[in-house]
């Protein structure tokens, strides 16, 4: 197997890397050059210019819009992105409905939504969590009956991540409550404007509005916005979770963390010099890149294998569970880094670096990435059974 780039693969990562430090706008640039937090409208903002230069879709096909790239390229641009701390776009149309619907949708549905998703002209958002139903997403009740043309949404929906900038949610809602509960689900495309719909942020523990809770009362859902056919939405949610997974390992956002800790002890004095010259420092950081390089490897291996046309198997639950394991990490040394400026959540103008700002907010969010796209510890038994072949409950 071979993990080494070829020199054709090297000049794009070159081009690509340039491109991106010549078309991302000043405003956005100042933010990106000291790690800061982007807003939607700035997010929208880089959107816009991926679109423009017509790399907003890595992975979406040349005939929906996208540039056709193999697994090779699709991987050097996310990494050369996520290297730059340009804003991180939604993934929601981008990267799960998109290909959903290309994959499951209808005629109507590609002509209508694919376009608007690629010009960022419409934002999308995810229901799929309930308050009673997380990691065992089957067990959800938000029901969906059919009217005529029409379904009748009803429900709940949580975690619905920026719902709140939103025009259209995917949505899985049960259409039969008679048989086992994988099988009644359905999965529809949901207009955020319809009357019945109504999404309410909540602050993080990061003060940030990333998640809101979502109702449905009695919302009426054309029939053509229905995806494939009644009854398979569990199917095609699998089917979604499926899109890229050899970017789930983040080595890029890591990647950039570990330099950002560097930046930030070169700014930190102790006992008269920088953390950078105290050896048990510099020893934290040496562990941290040692597991960020096995990492590395581990990935271009998936990468590798990928190339050649075989899909990601449970290999790719190693890279989502160290990978969110070395992205806490990273933050927690960041953390200890900043010392009492860690305490600083609301990031208040001349009270911390900006470097330093938003390391708190992002250290609480990052939490979370143990549970979304499927919790570690589901991804600890997929490796049990699948890889080491050990019996599981």
């Amino acid at each position: 197997m071979d993990m080494s780039f070829t020199p054709e693969q090297i000049a794009f990562r070159q081009e690509v890397r340039e491109w991106i430090q010549s078309a991302m706008p000043k405003d956005l640039r100042a933010k990106a050059d000291v790690d800061g937090n982007f807003d939607n409208a700035e997010v929208m903002q880089w959107h816009k210019v991926l679109a423009k230069k017509g790399w907003v879709a890595p992975h979406w096909p040349e005939q929906f819009g996208g540039p056709g790239w193999d697994a090779t390229k699709r991987f050097i641009f996310s990494e050369e992105i996520e290297l730059s701390g340009a804003p991180a776009l939604s993934p929601f149309g981008l990267a799960m409905v998109g290909p959903l619907i290309m994959q499951f949708g209808s005629d109507w549905q590609k002509e209508r939504f694919l376009p608007k998703i690629l010009a960022g002209e419409e934002v999308w958002c995810q229901g799929y969590s309930e308050p009673n139903a997380g990691s065992d997403l089957a067990s959800l009740a938000t029901s969906a009956t059919q009217d005529g043309d029409h379904y009748i949404l009803n429900g709940q929906k949580t975690w619905t991540t920026y719902a709140q900038y939103a025009d259209w949610i995917f949505v899985l809602a049960r259409t039969n409550p008679d048989v086992k509960k994988q099988a009644g689900i359905s999965f529809f495309l949901v207009d955020m404007k319809s009357d019945g719909v109504t999404a309410k942020p909540f602050l993080t523990t990061g003060n940030t509005p990333a998640f809101c809770e979502t109702w449905f009362e009695n919302v009426r859902v054309p029939a053509k916005q229905l995806v494939g056919e009644p009854n398979m939405g569990w199917t095609y949610a699998k089917a979604l979770l499926g899109h890229e997974r050899t970017l789930v390992a983040a080595v890029g956002i890591s990647t950039r963390a570990i330099l950002r800790i560097k930046r930030i002890a070169a700014e930190t004095s102790e006992a008269g010099r920088s953390l950078l010259d105290h050896p048990g420092f510099r020893a934290k950081i040496a562990r941290l890149e040692m597991k960020l390089e096995s990492l590395r490897m581990a990935n271009y291996r998936a990468l590798a294998s990928a190339q050649l046309g075989h899909a990601p198997g449970p290999e790719a639950s190693i890279l989502k569970l160290r990978g969110t394991e070395i992205q806490q990490e990273c933050f927690d040394l960041m953390m200890e880094v900043m010392g009492e400026n860690s305490l600083a959540w609301f990031n208040e103008p001349g009270v911390i670096p900006p470097r330093q700002q938003w390391v708190a907010s992002t250290f609480n969010y990052v939490r979370a990435a143990s549970i979304y796209a499927g919790s570690n510890e589901i991804q600890k038994n997929i490796i049990a059974k699948l890889i080491l072949g050990l019996p599981t409950k």
